[in-house]
């Protein structure tokens, strides 16, 4: 997998998003000072694009795929793409606060520590279905790392569509989520005016 070493907070500033949204806490005191040159149009619908892909930790080629499913399926292509994404069992691990942030959570579904129905998935872009049940393994729940990272998404507030308990660490998709009910800070709209060039 290609890897992107540019510091995570470096990348929020250049991309002007909050680190909460990917769920680090640290706040960068330096200010990025751009030129006071007008962006244009395809300047800001590429970086609506990076930001997407940036948050989400998806590359160029899956990113363009979601998009391609997005624009055959019913309704709002930009809708349909943040559900897509949003879908995506790293993020639903992110989003139940299993995980302290979305690489975290692909790694610990690269180490075979979730079960989504009860059977041992890997695959960090696995698509969740509603009624779909998400749980850390039973052998796994004890450990300490799951510990700390309860601690530490104590105060984090899980999504209306998705149903969390932390004591047992397991977590159930109430349904697909609505656009109104994805909070990141992306105008998808940019995205499919991009890609439908």
């Amino acid at each position: 997998m290609a890897v992107n070493r540019t510091p995570v907070l470096k990348r929020c500033r250049s991309l002007g998003i909050e680190p909460t949204v990917i769920g680090i806490d640290k706040k960068s005191n330096r200010k990025l000072t751009r030129a006071s040159r007008k962006m244009s149009d395809y300047g800001l619908q590429l970086r609506e694009k990076q930001k997407a892909k940036f948050i989400y930790g998806v590359l160029e080629k899956p990113f363009r795929n979601y998009y391609k499913k997005a624009d055959r399926m019913k309704g709002m292509t930009g809708d349909n793409l943040m559900a897509l994404l949003e879908c995506r069992l790293d993020n639903v691990l992110f989003r139940l606060a299993f995980a302290r942030t979305r690489m975290e959570a692909r790694q610990i579904v690269d180490h075979k520590h979730v079960l989504v129905n009860g059977k041992v998935v890997n695959i960090p872009s696995y698509q969740v279905k509603a009624g779909d049940t998400i749980e850390i393994r039973e052998n796994k729940k004890s450990s300490q790392r799951y510990k700390d990272i309860l601690e530490a998404t104590a105060g984090r507030a899980v999504p209306a569509w998705l149903e969390a308990d932390p004591e047992k660490l397991t977590g159930t998709v109430k349904e697909i989520p609505a656009r109104d009910l994805i909070d990141v800070p992306v105008n998808e709209m940019l995205i499919v005016e991009l890609y439908s060039k």
